[in-house]
């Protein structure tokens, strides 16, 4: 039985759409156990009234949230995080650096990483963040599995689209108006898949 992790940071709902498809993916390989957690909030309440996101984050408070010791006990994880200016949303970041104790003792080395993202623009820092993410999970000794070309949706050329070899992606728009495509959320269910049957594979 493969256990495979999706962890995601979510502000408005996007990035908690797209792990919803990633966990629907995952689950469609046999034998895989999947858990969806997101990581704390560092916004105030009142903060998060005033980014108009008080809302939104009701939909998923439910999801328990994930403590960094948690990590080695998934075979595969796969993370989710809003794009901050080209990189990741600093409570991604700063749940990821309190994982040294984790690092130091090697505890995901030859796990399966891998990473999805939302971005406010067409041009808004997607490749960065999931890639300048991958280097994370490299400094940890993850395999990182990104989303190939057999999933047809990332040619798709007929819409407006996220969607990256590095990891499935979305669009929000500049007031979050935009909710994921359905072509959006076929790429982060075909990620979730192939996460799913890479890490299948591994543990055989």
């Amino acid at each position: 039985m493969s256990k495979i992790y999706v962890v995601f940071y979510s502000l408005y709902g996007h990035v908690y759409k797209m792990a919803e498809e990633v966990v629907k993916g995952a689950k469609e390989v046999e034998n895989t156990e999947v858990s969806l957690f997101q990581v704390p909030e560092l916004m105030s309440d009142e903060q998060l009234k005033n980014a108009g996101a008080a809302e939104a984050k009701k939909a998923f408070t439910n999801i328990p949230v994930i403590t960094p010791e948690m990590l080695p006990e998934a075979d595969a994880i796969i993370f989710g995080t809003p794009t901050r200016f080209g990189n990741m949303a600093s409570q991604m970041k700063n749940f990821l650096d309190q994982t040294s104790s984790i690092w130091l003792q090697g505890k995901l080395v030859g796990k399966v990483g891998s990473v999805f993202t939302s971005t406010a623009t067409q041009h808004g820092g997607q490749e960065t963040t999931l890639t300048s993410f991958h280097t994370v999970l490299f400094h940890h000794g993850m395999v990182v599995v990104g989303v190939p070309y057999s999933c047809g949706e990332l040619l798709n050329m007929k819409e407006i689209t996220g969607g990256t070899p590095y990891g499935a992606s979305t669009l929000a728009d500049a007031d979050g108006s935009r909710m994921p495509s359905e072509n959006e959320l076929k790429i982060a269910r075909f990620q979730g898949r192939h996460v799913a049957g890479i890490t299948a594979k591994l543990k055989n």
